[in-house]
Formats: C-alpha cells, sequence, structure tokens
C-alpha cells in the first residue's frame, strides 16, 4: 500500500513538472513574440521618424548617387531647408549625380552643401584636386563637408596615423582655400576614437546616431545626421536625414 501510495506522488510531482515547464515555455515564447513585434515597431516608426521641428526648425537631406533619383521638391515639402550633397570620393572618383542633385535642390528653393568622402589611403593634393573639379567657387554655398568613415586599415601600403592626421589637415586647407568657408568635418565613431580629430582640429563637426544626439566627440556638434534610414516618398530608397544646431538649442 505505501510502495502504491508513493508511485501515485511520483506520478503527481512529474505532471505538476511537465505543468510548470509547459507554462514557462509559453511564457518565455509569449515574452519573444512580444520582444520581437515591439522590434519591429520600433524598427518601422524609425523609419519615419524626424527631430521635432519645434525643437529642431533647421532640418535637411543628405543626398548622393547611392540614393539613386531624388524629388528634391518632396524633400522641401517635408520641411527640408537644406540639402548636402555628396561630390567627390578621395581622389579619383565623383559622385555621379552631383550635377543633377545640386541643381535640382538648388531649383527646389534649398540651401545646398557640397560634401566629400575622405581617402586616408591617398595624399590630400589629389583629393582636393578631385573636389574642386566638381564643385564651383560659390559664395552662397554651405560650408563644405569632410565625410570621415574608413580608416587606414585597408591601405595597400601602411599609412600612419600620424599620416592620415597631417593629410586631413592639409585637406581641410586646400578646400577651404577653396570655399573661402571654414569645413565642417564629419567624423563617424570609430574615426574619431582612432584619429581623435574632434580634438585635434579646430572645425565645426557633424556627427551621426540614430534618433539620439551624439556625444561621441567630446564637444558640440553643428550638424547632426539623426536618421540615416529615412523612408520619403521623396525617393524609393532611405534617406539620410540631418539638422543644424542653432545657438538656442
Amino acid at each position: 500500500m505505501a510502495r502504491k501510495q508513493t508511485v501515485q506522488r511520483k506520478r503527481r510531482s512529474k505532471k505538476k513538472a511537465k505543468r510548470q515547464v509547459s507554462r514557462a515555455g509559453i511564457m518565455a515564447a509569449f515574452l519573444l513574440a512580444f520582444a520581437l513585434l515591439a522590434a519591429g515597431f520600433a524598427w518601422y516608426k524609425g523609419r519615419q521618424w524626424r527631430p521635432d521641428e519645434q525643437l529642431w526648425p533647421d532640418q535637411g537631406a543628405v543626398v548622393g548617387e547611392r540614393d539613386g533619383v531624388v524629388d528634391f521638391g518632396t524633400i522641401a515639402g517635408l520641411g527640408a531647408k537644406f540639402t548636402y550633397v555628396l561630390a567627390s570620393h578621395g581622389a579619383g572618383r565623383q559622385d555621379a549625380r552631383f550635377p543633377a542633385n545640386f541643381a535640382a535642390a538648388r531649383d527646389a528653393g534649398l540651401e545646398v552643401g557640397a560634401v566629400h568622402e575622405f581617402d586616408p589611403c591617398v595624399p590630400a593634393d589629389g583629393q582636393s584636386a578631385n573636389f574642386v573639379t566638381v564643385v564651383p567657387r560659390d559664395g552662397d554655398l554651405l560650408p563644405p563637408a569632410i565625410l570621415l568613415e574608413g580608416d587606414a586599415s585597408d591601405c595597400p601600403t601602411r599609412v600612419s596615423d600620424a599620416a592620415v592626421q597631417s593629410e586631413l589637415m592639409t585637406l581641410v586647407n586646400q578646400i577651404e582655400a577653396h570655399s573661402g568657408k571654414a569645413v565642417i568635418l564629419a567624423p563617424s565613431k570609430d574615426f574619431e576614437e582612432r584619429y581623435h580629430v574632434a580634438q585635434r582640429i579646430d572645425r565645426q563637426l557633424w556627427l551621426a546616431r540614430n534618433w539620439f544626439e551624439p556625444v561621441y566627440a567630446g564637444r558640440p556638434w553643428m550638424l547632426w545626421t539623426a536618421n540615416r534610414t529615412l523612408q520619403t516618398e521623396a525617393a524609393a530608397k532611405p534617406l539620410r536625414w540631418a539638422v543644424i544646431r542653432r545657438e538656442d538649442n
């Protein structure tokens, strides 16, 4: 009799344990599904998010050939006041859509600035020559920007950090001589962590971080790419959306 009761208790314990495992599994699956839905919703909303215009009234887009054909009238209709257009890359390549984008942005009544993508593997002279060949000397343009993303790790021959910093400073001076305006430096977080340009070169900064203000440069920024994947009716592909900091921000 005692043995029979013991067996029954063991069976009940096993059933109870199975029910607990089953409930735990259901709860885990529910939490996972909820997390996936929340992440999907955040991703969807994030692609449509722009900074509050009451706080950041000076907003605009960053456009290059990778974005395809862009309707700048629609960009202006979204509340943009400016557009920065990719112009040149390193010493040997120019953005294929720069002339068309430049003209269309101006026709839409937007302020326009030009961007050069820095190549740490090649000297500054060739890069500045590439930039001045395509970008006109025009006092009505916004200050030129230098995009700083790739480092020298993949260069065909070794380039020291000191050499990269030196060539960048030379490029800054050469582009400023052409434009008549101080350049804006746009380092990625990785580039800044390696070369510390925000501390070494006294120029306005353009930083990037989705949805939240970037702080990785250690000092205030002038421009902020706030959403790198903004989905709009202006283009088939997502656009980079930026804001300019006013003195009262």
